[in-house]
């Protein structure tokens, strides 16, 4: 599927464009936007190869990564970062994440972004079951996906390696018949 456009209240999702690097930086280099992230701050080269990356992705046969802008409608301002991609270890399933930058957090902003997501999982590639992980202390990540109707399943053990520490993941998930594209 390409073109992703997908929109919702305040939000638009739509496909990275090489353009958009600066406003990913401003997500990918802030140490604030990626504390709970598995990775440390990137630079503006990373952040264009991950641009680059993704927009290649975009167009490959078949299509197994959607990484998309979330844009703000009333400014056309980029304020996030989504992404699905198919997981080759399950039937019709995918991970997803996201991010948003600083400024906009604290407004709704991450919950409509998370069912923009889901909206493309479940009603455009007919997914059964989507999940992300978070961080254990990222608990407006948690209010969020519970939010979005996503269902805590449990924590995976030092699934990642951050700053030379280990750090686990909390896994919340949500399956096809649970889906409610209006909520």
């Amino acid at each position: 599927m390409y073109p992703v456009k997908r929109s919702r209240e305040r939000l638009d999702l739509r496909e990275l464009a090489s353009d958009d690097v600066d406003a990913m930086l401003a997500i990918y280099g802030s140490a604030e936007a990626t504390e709970h992230m598995s990775f440390a701050p990137r630079t503006r080269d990373q952040v264009e190869q991950i641009v680059a990356r993704s927009i290649a992705a975009a167009t490959a046969k078949p299509r197994t990564e959607y990484a998309l802008a979330v844009v703000e409608r009333e400014t056309a301002e980029l304020i996030g970062f989504g992404r699905l991609a198919t997981d080759p270890h399950q039937q019709r399933g995918a991970t997803m994440g996201f991010a948003l930058r600083p400024a906009s957090w604290g407004v709704g902003y991450g919950m409509e972004t998370v069912r923009l997501l889901l909206g493309v999982g479940f009603d455009d590639l007919g997914l059964h079951r989507v999940w992300g992980a978070r961080s254990p202390f990222n608990q407006a990540s948690a209010r969020t996906m519970a939010a979005a109707g996503m269902v805590e399943e449990g924590l995976i053990r030092e699934h990642v390696l951050k700053a030379g520490k280990w750090r686990d993941s909390v896994v919340h998930a949500i399956l096809d018949r649970e889906w409610r594209p209006t909520t």
